[in-house]
C-alpha cells in the first residue's frame, strides 16, 4: 500500500511541474517549453487587441509564430533591457536613463498605431455620455471631486441627472504606458497635478483603488456602480463601458474615436524632423477635431540584433506590421499610422542591423 502512495505521490510532483511550466508567466519561458515559437514579446496590455489579431493573421500569412505577453509597459521595458524577449512594448517612450541602461545597446522606438485613453464610468440610469473638462478630469482623479453630483460635473451636463453618488476613482496598480499617456496629458492640462502628481508609468495617486492591466481597470469599473477609470479606448467599447467627451484645446467637447484619434496626430506628423527617434507626444494636440487623450504606441527593439535569423524575421514583422497591419487597425478602434510618417519609421526599421555581428 505505502508503495503504491508513493508511486501516486510521484505521478501528482510530475503533473505539477508539468502545470507549472505550462503557466510561466515570461515569454522566453513560454518560448522554450513550446519549441514553436519564433519570436517572443511582452509589455503594453493597451495595444493587445490589434497586437493579438496582428500576430494570428502574419502566422497565418507566413508560418512565423509570435508569443506576447501583455504584463504592462514597465514590464515590457525591463524584459527587452534584460533581453529576456526578442522584442518590448510600450505606450510611454522610455527615458534617457531606462534606454542607457539596456544590456543589448541602442534601443529603437517603433511606432505601431494610435491609440486613445478614455475616461470610462458606471453610473446606472444616467445614458448620456458625459462632457468633461481638463481641470474637471484632473480634480476628479485628485480626489477634488468626491460626489457625482457635484455643481461642477452638474454645470458642464445640464439636464442629466446626476446621483448622489459616492466616486470610486479606479488606477493602474503595475507600471502602465496607458498611465504614462494620461498622466503625461494632465501634467500637461493641469497646473495641480503638474506640481503635486506629475507624468510616469507609475505615480502617486492621491485617491483610489488600483486594477492590473487594462483588463483590470475595466472589470473594477463594469462591476462597481459610481466608478470612474481610464481604460485604452479598444477595452472600453469591448466591455460596452460609457466613455467621456472631453473639451480639447480648441475648446469643443469631442469623443474618442479612429478619426478623432487621427486628427490628434495630423498636425504632429506634418511637423516631425526627418530623423526622429519617435518618442513624441501628442496630447492635448491642436484642432477642433482632436481628441486630447492620444498616443503613438510603440515596439522596442535593439538597432544590433545578435541572432541573425531571429533578427530577420523581426525586421520583416516590422515592415509588415506599419504596411498590411495597419489596414485592420480601425476596426479595433486604433488608428493606422499617418501616412507623412510611415516612410520615416520604414526608413527607422531598415537601420536595423541583423547581421549579427558583435
Amino acid at each position: 500500500m505505502s508503495a503504491l502512495k508513493l508511486a501516486a505521490l510521484m505521478l501528482l510532483a510530475v503533473a505539477c511541474a508539468k502545470e507549472g511550466a505550462s503557466n510561466s508567466s515570461t515569454a522566453s519561458s513560454t518560448a522554450s517549453s513550446t519549441g514553436s515559437v519564433d519570436l517572443t514579446g511582452a509589455g503594453a496590455t493597451f495595444p493587445l487587441p490589434i497586437y493579438s489579431k496582428w500576430f494570428s493573421d502574419y502566422a497565418k500569412q507566413t508560418g512565423v509564430k509570435i508569443n506576447y505577453q501583455s504584463i504592462g509597459s514597465g514590464g515590457g521595458i525591463r524584459q527587452i533591457s534584460e533581453l529576456t524577449v526578442d522584442f518590448g512594448a510600450s505606450d510611454g517612450p522610455m527615458s534617457n536613463d531606462e534606454l542607457s541602461k539596456a544590456k543589448g545597446g541602442p534601443i529603437l522606438h517603433i511606432p505601431t498605431v494610435l491609440g486613445a485613453d478614455v475616461i470610462t464610468y458606471n453610473l446606472p440610469g444616467v445614458n448620456t455620455a458625459l462632457k468633461l473638462t481638463p481641470e474637471v478630469v484632473a480634480d476628479i482623479f485628485m480626489g477634488r471631486i468626491k460626489k457625482w453630483n457635484d455643481s461642477r460635473l452638474g454645470s458642464l451636463n445640464p439636464g442629466v441627472n446626476l446621483p448622489n453618488q459616492d466616486i470610486l476613482v479606479v488606477h493602474r496598480s503595475d507600471g502602465s504606458g496607458t498611465t504614462y499617456i494620461f498622466t503625461d496629458y494632465l501634467d500637461k492640462v493641469s497646473p495641480a497635478w503638474h506640481s503635486s502628481v506629475g507624468k510616469g508609468k507609475e505615480v502617486k495617486w492621491p485617491v483610489g483603488i488600483g486594477g492590473k492591466g487594462n483588463e483590470g481597470v475595466s472589470g473594477q469599473v463594469k462591476q462597481t456602480p459610481g466608478a470612474v477609470g481610464y481604460v485604452e479606448l479598444a477595452y472600453a467599447n469591448q466591455n460596452k463601458l460609457q466613455s467621456a467627451a472631453i473639451r480639447n484645446k480648441a475648446g469643443q467637447f469631442v469623443a474618442a474615436s479612429v478619426p478623432a484619434v487621427t486628427a490628434a496626430a495630423a498636425g504632429v506628423a506634418q511637423s516631425l524632423p526627418a530623423n526622429t527617434d519617435y518618442r513624441i507626444s501628442i496630447v492635448d494636440a491642436p484642432g477642433a477635431q482632436s481628441y486630447p487623450i492620444s498616443s503613438f504606441t510603440w515596439l522596442l527593439v535593439y538597432q544590433r540584433q545578435s541572432d541573425p535569423v531571429k533578427g530577420k524575421k523581426l525586421v520583416d514583422f516590422l515592415n509588415w506590421a506599419v504596411t498590411e497591419g495597419e489596414k485592420t487597425a480601425p476596426s479595433l478602434d486604433y488608428a493606422p499610422l499617418p501616412q507623412e510618417i510611415v516612410g520615416g519609421v520604414k526608413a527607422k526599421i531598415a537601420t536595423i542591423d541583423i547581421s549579427g555581428a558583435k
